[in-house]
């Protein structure tokens, strides 16, 4: 029994409802098809599709896999025509796979905005990654779309990120597909605070790091409440010229800001005057580099560098500072901002805020009513 024997019996076998041929020395895919754009025919009938492959060991393991996707859009009925290009002989050649598509649609997504540190890093993380969920080497369908939000938590950050995603790659693509239900209800404010450390302990385990650049790195966090990758996107010369007003650069996620120390004794304390770097790749993307941040604290057994940007937010709020400056100096808005950080704040932390207040000589005074005396009813 040839290749060609063996291959279809196994399509047979599977119910695939696709054949495959060769003719010459080419291969083709038959099955039933409804009729062709422009065709006078109305109903489904055997037609052939090229696939522009030579009939060799590669070709007919290629063809296999052609004719396991073809067989795929049929039993979903997602088949169009349309999906199949023309090949350089002027024949119908294979369905673009969600590989190709993929790249033709970040060749359209960096077309539409530039291409930066920030917009890169939204692209690797907010739409490849979900992207890559995806069965590669299939043609992109309503059916592989939803199973692919299904098979995430619902009512997630998770969720909502790749109906986004996807609902996106499926408008590029002319697919119909509804994600609005599958949507949720996700919201930053339900989700569990994290257990911040005290400013003791982070103080604490900043002498506790052996290396200087990583201490450098862990007392600007802890300072100034910054994103991983955003310690290495800075303007260190006025750092270094002793300036603790820092200013975050415009290839950061949210573009360039300025930001104060919360506590801004930390400034001197933790020598940030003397910038030194640890040796990181600085051309990687935003997220590369935040990674790289992320597994050197795991690997000494820090709590999450971002707990230290959390705890900078609840601090501002000791600090009295208005919530809409905390927000502009994180590099959100006020609405995220109070989202994200409103139910992380105890009743420490509002007794702390009063106390502080309460003790300002410019807070609003009692009024006194002068020439007022308490009458005090007596009962017979």
């Amino acid at each position: 029994m040839n290749l060609l024997q063996k291959i279809n019996d196994r399509l047979k076998a599977a119910q695939i409802g696709v054949k495959i041929e060769q003719i010459n020395n080419r291969l083709y895919l038959r099955a039933t098809l409804p009729p062709k754009p422009n065709s006078l025919k109305t109903k489904a009938h055997q037609q052939r599709i090229a696939l522009g492959i030579y009939a060799s060991a590669d070709g007919f393991k290629r063809a296999e896999g052609e004719a396991r996707l073809l067989g795929g859009l049929i039993a979903c009925k997602n088949f169009q025509w349309e999906a199949y290009q023309k090949s350089p002989d002027g024949e119908l050649a294979t369905a673009e796979y969600i590989e190709n598509l993929i790249q033709r649609f970040e060749k359209f997504y960096f077309e539409t905005r530039e291409r930066n540190q920030q917009s890169e890093t939204t692209w690797v993380i907010d739409y490849l990654r979900v992207f890559k969920k995806l069965p590669q080497h299939e043609a992109l369908s309503a059916d592989n779309i939803l199973e692919s939000v299904r098979s995430t938590p619902p009512d997630t950050k998770t969720r909502k990120r790749f109906c986004v995603a996807l609902a996106g790659l499926a408008r590029f693509a002319q697919i119909q597909v509804d994600l609005k239900p599958y949507k949720g209800k996700y919201n930053p404010r339900l989700v569990t605070p994290r257990e911040l450390p005290e400013d003791t302990t982070i103080a604490r385990h900043f002498y506790e790091i052996e290396s200087a650049p990583w201490r450098w790195v862990y007392g600007m966090l802890a300072t100034y409440g910054l994103r991983n990758h955003e310690v290495f996107r800075l303007d260190l010369g006025t750092i270094a010229s002793g300036d603790y007003i820092i200013n975050v650069g415009e290839n950061s996620k949210t573009g360039s800001r300025s930001v104060w120390p919360y506590y801004p004794e930390w400034f001197e304390e933790f020598g940030l005057q003397n910038v030194v770097l640890p040796n990181v790749n600085l051309n990687q993307s935003n997220a590369a580099i935040g990674h790289v941040v992320t597994v050197w604290f795991n690997r000494h057994s820090l709590f999450a560098p971002y707990n230290l940007r959390h705890c900078w937010a609840v601090r501002t709020l000791e600090f009295g500072l208005d919530i809409s400056l905390a927000a502009q100096q994180m590099g959100h808005s006020a609405k995220v901002h109070t989202e994200l950080y409103h139910h992380w704040i105890s009743h420490q932390h509002h007794q702390k805020a009063f106390d502080l207040i309460s003790g300002k000589k410019e807070r609003p005074q009692v009024p006194h009513v002068l020439g007022h005396q308490k009458t005090v009813k007596s009962s017979d």
